[in-house]
C-alpha cells in the first residue's frame, strides 16, 4: 500500500489494562491490516482474561472532545463504536455522527468474554439510536437478543431476528454465531431490504477468545475503509479474526488475548 495515505479508522470504545479487547485489540488489527488508528476512550476498565475488577466511565463531554479532536483535524474513513458507558454518551454519539460521511461499524458491547455487564439497562434503550445511524451492526446471539426481544435459538430464528433488527434499523446485520451450539460457528449476514449471506468455519476448541468481537468489528472497519465491498468486507475480517484465535499467544489463567500480530492479511 505504498505511494497511498492509510485509511483513518477512529475506533470509540473502552480500555483494556491487560490489552486484550476494546481499544487495545481495535489498535492492534487496524494497524495490521494497514490503517491509521485513532481512539475516542469510553470508559477505563481493570480486567484481565479471568474477568473485569473495575470500571471507570469518562464523562460524556470527554468523550466527544475525543471525537471532534480526531474528525476536525484528520478525518476519519470509518468509525468502529464499540463499549459505549453510559446513555447519554451513546445519544450524544448518534447526534454527532449522524452526519459522517464514511463507514460506521457498532459491535452492541454489553457483556465481556468473562460473563461482566459492560453496558446497563438505560444504555442498551439507547443502542437503537447508534444503530440507526450505522452501516453494519455485529451483535452475537445474547446480544442479538437483548437488542429484539425475540428469542434467536434456531438459525431460522436467528435470522428472523437479525433481519427485524436491520429492516427496522435500515443497517446491515452481521449475527455472530459463536455462542450458538452448531458444531461450526456460523455468522449470518442481512440486509435491509433481505439479502442474506452466510459464514462458516470450523469451531476452535480454545479459551483463547478475548476480544474476538473488538476484533473482528475493527477488522470490518478497516478493510471497509480500504474499500472491500460489504460481503468481502466480512468475509476477510472474519479470516483475520479466525487466524488471530488460531495464533493466540496462550497468556492468562482464563480467556485469553488473541495473536493480533501473528498474521497479516492484506486488504
Amino acid at each position: 500500500m505504498s505511494g497511498r495515505a492509510p485509511p483513518r479508522i477512529l475506533s470509540i470504545a473502552g480500555s483494556d489494562s491487560s490489552g486484550g479487547a476494546g481499544i487495545q485489540a481495535d489498535i492492534k488489527t487496524i494497524t495490521m491490516l494497514g490503517g491509521y488508528a485513532m481512539t475516542a476512550i469510553t470508559a477505563v476498565t481493570a480486567q484481565n482474561s479471568t474477568g473485569v475488577s473495575e470500571v471507570e466511565v469518562l464523562a460524556t463531554e470527554l468523550v466527544l472532545a475525543q471525537i471532534e479532536a480526531c474528525l476536525n483535524d484528520i478525518g476519519a474513513d470509518a468509525v468502529k463504536i464499540g463499549m459505549i458507558g453510559s446513555p447519554d454518551t451513546a445519544r450524544r454519539i448518534a447526534r454527532r455522527l449522524d452526519t459522517f460521511a464514511g463507514t460506521i461499524v457498532f459491535d452492541p458491547v454489553i457483556v465481556a468474554t468473562s460473563g461482566a455487564a459492560l453496558a446497563d439497562e438505560e444504555t442498551i434503550a439507547v443502542f437503537g439510536e447508534l444503530m440507526d445511524v450505522a452501516s453494519i451492526v455485529t451483535p452475537n446471539i445474547p446480544e442479538l437478543e437483548a437488542l429484539t426481544g425475540m428469542r434467536p435459538a434456531s438459525p431460522d430464528a436467528i435470522v428472523e431476528a437479525a433481519l427485524a433488527l436491520a429492516r427496522e434499523h435500515d443497517v446491515y446485520v452481521l449475527a455472530k454465531g459463536g455462542h450458538g451450539s452448531e458444531a461450526e460457528v456460523h455468522d449470518r449476514m442481512v440486509s435491509p431490504s433481505g439479502k442474506m449471506a452466510s459464514f462458516g468455519h470450523a469451531r476452535l476448541d480454545t479459551p483463547h477468545t478475548h476480544g474476538t468481537g473488538c476484533t473482528l468489528s475493527s477488522a470490518l472497519a478497516t478493510l471497509l475503509a480500504h474499500g472491500q465491498p460489504m460481503t468481502n468486507a466480512v468475509r476477510l475480517a472474519r479470516g483475520y479474526t479466525f487466524a488471530a484465535i488460531e495464533n493466540a499467544p496462550g497468556f492468562g489463567k482464563g480467556h485469553g488475548p488473541l495473536g493480533h500480530g501473528a498474521v497479516r492479511q492484506p486488504a
